[in-house]
């Protein structure tokens, strides 16, 4: 039972997916990602929907625009279930590829513009992308269409080499009717880490995103007269559903950051009198670190979500201090639960900050020990969610699916505890992973490219604390040969997102610690990055 003093919107038991789901549902809802914008469209058409650098977009443009997209794709041949994938940063064609795919039925794919090629080739291949829209900056990385079959188009920008030039596609014709989807459909699929090294594809569909697009509303108090700044990627869940659907939702003002840089972000929120955002705590401590941090008007800032790490009861503090009028709401989540599981009721983050607050109406978390049986109240177990944001699996992966899915349950991989009054607190990690200023590095997908490097007779990757970030990607590695860290930088960087490099290594020659059972002792690893960073 949540504590939230919302008025929730009205929900109903329902039964979705194969085998059945079980499911708390809201009772009235849009039942697909294209009918955002067209009841926005409807109810704010005049009003600002997207704002970036110099370009603004009312809701009637950005309709307009996205069905001249849906009419020139439709023209090349994309089709209902189609994949399009998008190599794109923080701008409006972002959002404007992601409508048009909804409108014709196809199904977007974003990827991380950190990605490499080897990663990028892997996606595109395994879900049969047919079209792929990148930053004309990122050509070189992006893998050679002959070695990917399915690839029919390449979209860029400025004519570059080999593509497809983006405004060609805008077409003179006008897509206006929607192509027919059943809400459990798979909207967006969300390449993230595995333990396995290879990325899985979360399933995210119509009726998922729809439901996190409610909780944010109704959690948040959030109308069509906020304006939310997009200051993470928008190819990750949190910018994605957040912030981009979110706002489509409440018909509200989205203004997204290419980039972000402290000054950049409080000039823009002031500029735009922005009243709500979702940032990783690392962004907030930064905006504290401004000399002129003060001197911004930041009166209209009335929500600031954070999720992926825990906000230092400094920093919470210090923005009660100077913008006593903003509300600080931690979110837990993940790519496989459409965003937010739980959130912090309003004004209750300073009395459970240990915490990332209460499961979220339509969703259900349940703590369990290592057989599946639930633990009692305050006891730590692995955290199971369930609910209609939880995707139904992942593409083309149903040994994942089977392992990670149990019950419409996703099994989240964090230890934690669910109190009496229905906090959740996240104490440990059973899976390997570190947190990097909110992005999730799973060690092996590390690891497994150190070993790809002829010098690397044994390797592990630790966490190594950062004040800003949380965590930065440490190596232990022993040497059968000579290399330096900047040579093994160097051969990281070419397979794996800038994230995910390691910044900092411990070489030497001898083996790496290991138990009685000949596993890498980690935790003494860790100890021993600590005992150096303290001397």
């Amino acid at each position: 039972m949540s504590a939230f003093e919302v008025s929730w919107p009205q929900q109903q038991l329902e039964h979705h997916f194969q085998p059945a789901r079980a499911l708390r549902c809201f009772t009235h809802r849009p039942h697909s990602l294209h009918a955002l914008l067209e009841n926005a469209v409807a109810v704010n058409p005049r009003g600002t929907a997207l704002v970036c650098d110099d370009t603004r977009l009312s809701y009637s443009e950005l309709n307009q625009r996205v069905g001249q997209l849906a009419a020139g794709w439709l023209q090349l041949g994309v089709k209902p279930g189609d994949r399009v994938a998008l190599l794109l940063g923080n701008r409006i064609e972002f959002v404007l590829c992601l409508l048009a795919a909804a409108r014709l039925g196809a199904i977007t794919v974003p990827i991380s513009i950190r990605e490499q090629t080897p990663g990028m080739h892997y996606m595109l291949e395994h879900c049969a992308a047919v079209m792929l829209v990148h930053e004309a900056t990122l050509a070189a990385v992006v893998p050679t269409t002959d070695s990917l079959p399915d690839l029919h188009w390449r979209v860029s920008f400025d004519g570059c080499a080999g593509a497809q030039d983006f405004d060609s596609l805008l077409s003179d014709q006008v897509c206006e009717t929607a192509a027919s989807v059943n809400e459990e459909d798979t909207a967006v699929i969300l390449y993230t880490s595995g333990t396995t090294g290879r990325p899985k594809g979360a399933m995210l569909s119509h009726l998922g995103i729809l439901h996190s697009c409610i909780h944010y509303q109704a959690g948040m108090a959030l109308g069509m007269h906020d304006v939310g700044l997009a200051a993470v990627p928008l190819s990750h869940v949190t910018g994605l559903v957040a912030l981009v659907t979110t706002m489509l939702h409440v018909a509200g003002k989205l203004v997204i950051l290419p980039a972000f840089k402290a000054a950049a972000f409080l000039q823009l929120a002031q500029q735009e009198a922005m009243t709500y955002t979702l940032m990783v705590p690392a962004m907030y401590n930064l905006c504290l670190l401004q000399p002129d941090f003060t001197q911004y008007d930041l009166s209209h800032w009335r929500i600031g979500a954070y999720g992926g790490a825990p906000m230092p009861v400094a920093s919470i503090e210090a923005m009660a201090r100077t913008l006593p009028s903003l509300v600080l709401m931690n979110c837990y989540g993940a790519t496989e639960t459409t965003s937010p599981a739980t959130m912090m009721p309003p004004g209750m983050t300073a009395l459970h900050n240990d915490t990332v607050g209460q499961p979220l109406v339509c969703t259900e978390i349940k703590v369990v020990d290592d057989d599946g049986q639930i633990v009692p109240a305050g006891d730590m177990g692995e955290i199971w969610i369930k609910g209609p944001m939880v995707v139904a699996g992942y593409w083309n992966n149903p040994e994942a699916t089977a392992k990670e899915f149990v019950d419409g349950y996703w099994k989240s991989g964090d230890m934690g505890s669910l109190d009496a009054q229905a906090y959740v607190r996240i104490l440990d990690r059973k899976k390997d992973m570190l947190n990097r200023g909110g992005y999730k590095i799973y060690c092996i997908e590390v690891e497994n490219t150190l070993y790809q490097h002829p010098a690397v007779a044994e390797c592990a990757i630790v966490a190594k604390p950062c004040p800003v970030l949380g965590e930065r990607v440490h190596a232990f590695i022993s040497l059968r040969d000579t290399a330096s860290a900047e040579e093994l930088t160097l051969f990281c960087s070419t397979r794996l997102s800038r994230e995910k490099v390691p910044e900092s290594f411990t070489l030497s020659s001898e083996p790496l610690p290991r138990n009685a059972n000949g596993k890498l002792m980690k935790r003494l690893m860790r100890e021993t990055l600590l005992e150096t960073l303290n001397t």
